[in-house]
């Protein structure tokens, strides 16, 4: 099938033009001159499908490279299914997400991986690959690690904190980073000093406080740098690349700054809750409320600035990109949690919403547009081995495109745009200047006319290669 996107602006990280672009099947194989024809013939009348963009922009694919689609957390698992969570992504014009295969201890990653693909294969809408979790690095880790590299896995995400469930200690993460550097694989870590939040949260609970603003109190700022400090030594000893997820505290940022400014292969990604959310004013709501914005690491308070320093770091590019973290939970899941904190299940729904929300910071001038598409879609093909087929309109490139209307509007919340399987919104009442027209995943019209076409297999594994974003 063929089809002509015309009247747009084409918009790539290194810059923007009026272009029309032709599809054939599943690529891209032209960028046009506005009203370009064949042999004098108007080109509309050569193809299958035209798609008006006239007014609007037209952008790669977004490519979200942190969610956890039915994670077991806690006793629970995170609520959206990979065909839920991937038809959201779709609407919020994601066209590509990679997600976390699990380990927990005593679990070989090799099994898990293709548990992982049991779970989702023949149920997402949209494109696919998966990062690695590492809960417990032994010589079989290692072997696994290399295994996996050639099945396209070639990152693999470490924690400092969740003891007895996740956290490495610094002997088991720098076996893990000497073999990254061996393979040329990308260490993502959580980074978080576990041993002091858990001492944190224990004298908390002792003195009673175990409403939800205690997650954030207990996690301290401190404790995010420390360990973010830690893992880059500890990467610098090793010389393995160092990707730091979910960066919420502006002293963290500033370790990854000066890090980058030394020259290290340190990289860091943000999420839209550490833009815009709050200690205060959303985890700090009356009773039990605020467990809805529950997430590690958590939201940071308004008044010490992290939320301004966290867009100022995505301009200066001391954080690289901007993923969702997306681990959603029910009110009725959260309620674990009631009368204890720590018991509450960790993260916030956004898939459907990051696209939308870091364009607003196009609206308010906090980043340009170009900007917008470097992070949003551009940086995560670089560094996750993807770029050339994902994260650029190009010939060649695979047909992930977004039809943006920058004068449209978007309403967010229960009941609005909202197709997460989630009972609430963290982000309900939030308005967005722009909206998602149209979006096709390897030339296939997902979204059109505010109508939902996609269908759950369309999405295929993606075998990623190694970081391109390395200097």
């Amino acid at each position: 099938m063929k089809t002509l996107i015309t009247g747009g602006t084409v918009v790539n990280a290194t810059g923007r033009g009026a272009a029309d672009v032709l599809v054939d099947g599943e690529q891209i194989v032209a960028l046009l001159a506005p009203g370009s024809t064949i042999l004098g013939h108007d080109l509309a009348g050569h193809v299958d499908k035209v798609v008006d963009a006239t007014g609007k922009y037209v952008v790669p694919g977004g490519i979200d490279a942190h969610t956890h689609m039915e994670m077991p957390f806690g006793g629970t698992s995170a609520s959206d299914t990979f065909e839920t969570g991937t038809t959201a992504a779709a609407w919020g014009g994601t066209t590509t997400i990679v997600d976390f295969v699990v380990q927990y201890a005593g679990e070989r990653p090799l099994e898990q991986y293709a548990a992982w693909h049991e779970k989702a294969a023949g149920h997402c809408a949209v494109d696919y690959g998966f990062h690695q979790i590492l809960s417990d690095v032994q010589d079989s880790s290692l072997h696994a690690m290399d295994e996996l590299v050639a099945e396209g896995v070639t990152s693999f995400k470490l924690f400092m904190a969740y003891k007895g469930v996740f956290l490495s200690d610094d002997g088991q993460i720098v076996t893990a980073m000497q073999k990254a550097a061996d393979n040329g694989s990308m260490i993502m870590m959580h980074a978080e000093n576990g041993s002091v939040i858990d001492l944190l949260v224990q004298q908390s609970l002792g003195r009673g406080d175990t409403d939800p603003v205690f997650h954030g109190l207990t996690r301290p700022w401190q404790a995010e740098a420390e360990a973010t400090h830690r893992a880059i030594m500890l990467a610098d000893l090793t010389g393995a690349p160092l990707y730091v997820v979910h960066v919420s505290a502006k002293q963290a940022a500033e370790q990854i700054a000066l890090a980058r400014d030394r020259g290290q292969n340190v990289f860091g990604e943000t999420c839209p809750q550490y833009l815009y959310l709050s200690l205060e004013e959303q985890l700090g709501a009356p009773g039990f409320e605020g467990a809805k914005w529950v997430c590690s690491t958590p939201l940071r308070s308004r008044a010490e600035g992290h939320q301004d320093h966290m867009w100022r770091s995505l301009r200066t590019n001391d954080l690289q990109l901007v993923s969702t973290d997306h681990c959603p939970f029910c009110m009725t899941q959260k309620e674990m949690g009631r009368g204890d904190f720590s018991k509450i299940p960790n993260g916030i729904g956004s898939v459907e919403h990051r696209m939308d929300l870091l364009y607003q910071g196009v609206v308010t001038g906090q980043i340009s547009l170009e900007r917008w598409v470097e992070i949003t879609s551009t940086t995560p093909a670089r560094m996750f081995g993807m770029h050339g087929r994902k994260g650029v309109l190009a010939p060649g490139a695979d047909a992930d495109v977004v039809v943006y209307d920058p004068r449209g509007h978007t309403s967010i919340g229960l009941g609005k745009t909202h197709h997460m399987n989630m009972d609430y919104s963290a982000w309900e009442g939030f308005e967005v200047d722009g909206h998602v027209d149209v979006v096709l995943s390897r030339g296939e019209v997902l979204v059109e006319d505010g109508q939902f076409h996609g269908r759950p297999g369309h999405g295929r594994y993606v075998k990623r290669g190694l970081s391109q974003y390395l200097i």
